[in-house]
């Protein structure tokens, strides 16, 4: 999370969502998504298909929208990063949906292979690191490394959302920052007009104690 923004700015630091750890892994699973469908739905005639693959792009472009709405309103990218976690929520029954009605195992984390899988997701975030599993990985292990991928995530967005709503709460959406702003900016100015005024009696001064010193020579 990016350090509050300078005093009197109106526009919040702009996010880099590609950098965003979980950004990446969503990604990874639209891409990984994209491929199971193609492997293992058919290509015709099942709405799940289109199911899967819509929910999983809208998890990672509703990443992307919120974090770029983010600089102008916080309102806008918490609520873009809820429908993000929502899509992805979605995504995860589809995939237990298919485990479950073709009799295959999700398997729990006390599985010594769960436990390898979610190590593995842990240090990694981008497809090109998944990318030469999948040719040697059947439906039961790619669901599963879906639904891994995805919890993993939703635990990732949870605690940043629960930032943005702390900072929201702190510094307010953009009306609030521009009153903050107009606020500091009239202040600076009436700081500014004090200190004229008071050079100005200053040099007055100065100027009269003057005159009195040239009238009592010329005297």
């Amino acid at each position: 999370m990016e350090k509050s923004e300078t005093k009197g700015k109106v526009l919040k630091k702009a996010v880099v969502w590609k950098d965003l750890y979980f950004y990446r892994k969503s990604d990874t699973v639209y891409q990984l998504t994209v491929e199971f469908c193609r492997r293992f739905l058919p290509a015709y005639g099942d709405r799940t298909v289109d199911q899967m693959v819509q929910a999983a792009r809208s998890g990672k472009q509703n990443i992307v929208e919120g974090s770029e709405d983010g600089q102008t309103s916080s309102e806008m990218e918490i609520k873009l990063m809820n429908v993000a976690r929502g899509s992805l929520q979605e995504l995860r029954s589809d995939y237990l949906d298919y485990l479950h009605t073709h009799h295959l195992a999700v398997w729990e984390k006390e599985n010594p292979r769960q436990q390898r899988l979610r190590e593995f997701c842990h240090q990694h975030n981008d497809y090109a690191d998944y990318e030469p599993l999948m040719g040697k990985m059947n439906d039961e292990e790619m669901a599963n490394l879906a639904l891994t991928l995805c919890h993993q995530t939703d635990k990732m967005m949870c605690s940043y959302i629960e930032r943005l709503e702390e900072r929201f709460v702190k510094e307010g959406g953009i009306k609030e920052r521009m009153y903050a702003a107009r606020t500091g900016y009239r202040q600076q100015q009436d700081d500014r007009l004090k200190a004229l005024e008071a050079e100005n009696s200053r040099l007055k001064a100065e100027n009269l104690a003057l005159r009195k010193r040239i009238e009592e020579l010329e005297g």
